[in-house]
């Protein structure tokens, strides 16, 4: 758990509720939270998600990217359990090869915030993006609401969920690892059988 341990909680997860409830004090209540997953992979989708929280804490909750793999698993199983509403979106790589990264990251964040239009108050999504009126963004906002680090952390178990599944399908580049980035060994695979079905041919160094 990241932060010092109360008996409410650590100080980080209690921050993040307490910034969302100051988020909504001049809104309209509830918050959904929106970020996505995969933005710079090399192959696999990219996936955003959006979460609308329950009432309670949810015990450790932090941006995913701050967090153990086991943790994220965890805290997962509790957002689909107390959230009173989740949405995923993804865009797979032929998508974002044909119509760019930016383009898919926006279209993947605002249509997950879509989906919960009827039970948001307001919307708040990770990134410096424009995606319309309705919708605000705040650079590093997983870090700093419950609802977007919720969102960080469905959005990033259920693609990793889906590279260990196409991990099955194209073994050699170890993409149950790599999840689909750049590592030295994904690079390595790349530059000796070129890219599969599932990678994005528009990225540099990618593409035959």
């Amino acid at each position: 758990m990241t932060g010092t341990s109360t008996r409410h909680g650590s100080r980080k997860e209690t921050s993040l509720y307490a910034f969302d409830a100051a988020w909504v004090v001049e809104r309209r209540s509830p918050l959904a939270g929106a970020d996505e997953a995969g933005r710079g992979a090399l192959a696999g989708p990219l996936a955003a998600a959006a979460v609308v929280l329950g009432e309670g804490e949810i015990s450790g909750l932090d941006d995913s990217k701050t967090l153990s793999a086991d943790s994220r698993e965890r805290i997962f199983a509790e957002v689909l359990r107390q959230a009173e509403a989740v949405s995923v979106v993804t865009f797979p790589a032929w998508w974002i090869d044909e119509f760019g990264v930016g383009r898919a990251n926006r279209e993947a964040l605002s249509r997950a915030l879509a989906l919960l239009r009827s039970c948001a108050g307001c919307t708040l999504a990770d990134g410096n993006l424009a995606l319309g009126s309705e919708i605000e963004c705040l650079p590093s906002a997983d870090g700093k609401s419950a609802a977007v680090a919720a969102a960080s952390v469905v959005a990033k178990v259920l693609r990793d969920g889906a590279m260990r599944a196409l991990a099955g399908v194209h073994a050699t580049y170890g993409f149950e690892r790599n999840r689909g980035y750049g590592t030295p060994e994904h690079r390595l695979a790349l530059a000796q059988l070129g890219p599969c079905r599932v990678h994005r041919l528009s990225y540099a160094g990618v593409g035959p």
